[in-house]
């Protein structure tokens, strides 16, 4: 017999599907607590306050906080990483594929700000939830492998003069998107720009690819 507060062990469809509810539920409302208030101070017992479940419950489906956090922050990279493996660009020439890879890193950036923030989180504990998590590890990046094949596609056609690392050019691309949501308030302060301001989106989103593109076919010279 189970007790009040732990769940009854899945067994047939409907409990599977009651199961993958409260965690779904759970990890919802982690995320916005943990970008809200970094992970030193979010507190089990507020995530259980805002959700329809028990701080008893949280530890059964993830065993503490500590373990909370790399679910948040697996489900959130897994996000962009399944965006990354549906893009489709085989089609279209380097040229354009490379900027349609940027523009979803940009619109990804965009709309996930608590992404931003608990990557930010994450950097202040020196990655050390990433660094112990057997998925993250495992996912990488298959933006690399897009990027791969689209700068070899590139420079076999003669468009891309410039030998570029995929993972250099990763960094890149994500420099710019993250820095425009996670500075926005501080650049917005010092310089009185909003660069998340709706009527500048596409501005900044061809600059993106302008650049990236500048920097592929740029002539080299010899050192």
């Amino acid at each position: 017999m189970t007790s009040v507060d732990e769940p009854a062990r899945p067994h047939g469809n409907g409990r599977t599907r009651d199961a993958a509810r409260t965690r779904a539920e759970i990890l919802d409302v982690a995320t916005a607590e943990f970008a809200r208030v970094g992970y030193a101070g979010a507190r089990v017992d507020d995530i259980a306050a805002r959700t329809s479940t028990t701080k008893r419950m949280i530890y059964y489906y993830f065993g503490g906080k500590d373990q909370l956090f790399t679910a948040v922050l697996e489900r959130a990279y897994g996000v962009i990483r399944e965006a990354e493996q549906r893009l489709d660009v085989e089609h279209l020439d380097p040229v354009a594929a490379i900027r349609r890879l940027a523009e979803l890193t940009f619109d990804h950036h965009e709309r996930h700000p608590d992404f931003i923030r608990l990557v930010s989180i994450e950097n202040i504990h020196e990655a050390e939830h990433i660094a112990a998590s057997e998925e993250l590890g495992r996912i990488g990046s298959p933006a690399l492998d897009v990027i791969r094949r689209i700068l070899a596609a590139g420079r076999e056609s003669g468009l891309f003069t410039a030998e570029v690392d995929a993972v250099d050019l990763h960094a890149m691309i994500s420099s710019f998107c993250f820095f425009r949501v996670a500075n926005r308030h501080t650049f917005g302060a010092l310089f009185g720009r909003d660069l998340v301001d709706p009527a500048q989106r596409e501005h900044y989103r061809a600059m993106l690819g302008d650049m990236v593109i500048a920097y592929l076919t740029a002539e080299r010279t010899a050192d």
